[in-house]
């Protein structure tokens, strides 16, 4: 494999060039960005916004779609289902299927084939065409987010990846924050339909800022099959990779049940709940961004911060959660903290393979969704079987595994 898409050195780009050569990638890093810098970055982060408001909607809109649809609330909830199991392969497959595509007009087409997906799924008449279209949503998504990194680098240069990244990952957590509530508003305004329809425009203006924004981005290589795989022989990328599994199975496997434990332990009303899940949005939207500045400055500090932080939260709640102010402070933190894990993780997978970023973004983006997926399961067989503080306490221990990991990191 020969992937000289970047050197994580003193690396930069002009962007407004008219033409994005390789060798430009080996220029010094500029210290301040451009307006069009500027411009090409908050397009990917648009794309980001859309792509997940678009993943997270059905949160919101699970009971009118079962309805209109003739299906029950369960089968309905397997439209996440299927946007999640296609996107892990498409992660491991879609830097291999794109060659020597230029990597703008891959993005675009992402972008386009995200709003053909959610007419089809706004349009459908039955399940079947809903599946369909929140599998090509899956597509989009996970390919997106497996050349995010190496795009990002591309754009700001290695110095500035974790800033950078910061801001992409900014429209992830506002996705979060917004995607559901307003998705239920909307959909009790005008119907489930409607509201998924205007993430297809989300994602069409998403992607006119992509194509007026984006330089041309050449490929620099052509990965295999074979190059992905050939990457987890490395050590860094086998503790990024596992690094990604430990903390995000931990999150994903508390977080979901962060509402049983307030009503059961804290005895929160819906009230309540709803301002300890507000704080919790708001403080992942900080750590979003203090997670970029750490990244740069270094990236195994930051790796210990959020693991550090993620499972002390955890924890705090599992012993003092009975406490309203406690709960609220704890959830909070808990927020912070996971805020930073998606610029922190994949910029510390990437330190491992400056010479294959696209191929180590696949690796990534399928790490995320094998978490995600065996988070699910065993928090929520860790609920039915030990109560609501289980699921924290697995978040608590899974947390401080990966702060074990990064201690034992090598500094970059």
């Amino acid at each position: 494999m020969t992937d000289t898409t970047l050197q994580l050195n003193d690396t930069a780009i002009d962007i407004e060039a008219p033409d994005l050569e390789a060798t430009d990638l080996e220029a010094t890093a500029p210290t301040t960005w451009s307006a069009g810098t500027w411009c090409a970055v908050l397009s990917m982060a648009a794309a980001s916004f859309a792509l997940v408001s678009a993943e997270f909607l059905p949160a919101g809109l699970l009971t009118p779609m079962a309805r209109d649809l003739g299906i029950s609330e369960g089968t309905a909830g397997q439209v996440v289902t299927a946007t999640a199991s296609v996107g892990a392969v498409t992660a491991l497959f879609s830097n291999v299927l794109i060659g020597r595509l230029n990597r703008k007009a891959v993005l675009v087409g992402l972008s386009a084939l995200a709003i053909a997906s959610n007419i089809l799924a706004a349009v459908a008449t039955d399940f079947w065409l809903l599946l369909l279209g929140r599998a090509g949503l899956g597509i989009a998504l996970s390919a997106f987010w497996a050349l995010s990194v190496a795009v990002i680098a591309r754009l700001v240069g290695a110095s500035a990846t974790g800033r950078g990244m910061a801001i992409v990952t900014l429209g992830v957590s506002l996705a979060t924050i917004a995607a559901p509530s307003m998705g239920a508003l909307i959909s009790d305004w005008l119907g489930w339909r409607t509201a998924m329809a205007m993430t297809a425009g989300l994602a069409a203006v998403a992607m006119l800022l992509q194509f007026l924004s984006l330089p041309p981005l050449p490929a620099t290589t052509s990965n295999s099959l074979a190059d992905v795989f050939r990457l987890t022989r490395r050590r860094g990328i086998q503790i990024g990779m596992l690094a990604i599994l430990l903390l995000m199975t931990g999150h994903f496997a508390g977080s979901v049940y962060v509402r049983p434990f307030l009503e059961q332990v804290t005895l929160l009303a819906t009230g309540p709940i709803a301002l300890a899940l507000l704080g919790f949005g708001v403080a992942a939207v900080i750590g979003n961004i203090a997670g970029g500045r750490l990244a740069d400055a270094d990236i195994r500090m930051a790796l210990v911060a959020t693991a550090g932080l993620m499972g002390f939260a955890a924890l705090a709640l599992v012993l003092w959660g009975v406490n309203i102010v406690a709960a609220f402070s704890f959830a909070t933190l808990w927020g912070f903290a996971f805020g930073m894990a998606p610029v922190v993780l994949p910029t510390n997978l990437s330190r491992a393979a400056p010479d294959a970023l696209e191929a180590a973004g696949s690796l990534m983006v399928t790490s995320f969704q094998v978490a995600i997926t065996i988070g699910a399961v065993v928090g929520g067989y860790a609920v039915d079987t030990y109560g609501a503080t289980a699921p924290l306490t697995l978040t608590a221990l899974l947390a401080a595994s990966t702060l074990v990991l990064a201690l034992l990191q090598r500094r970059s």
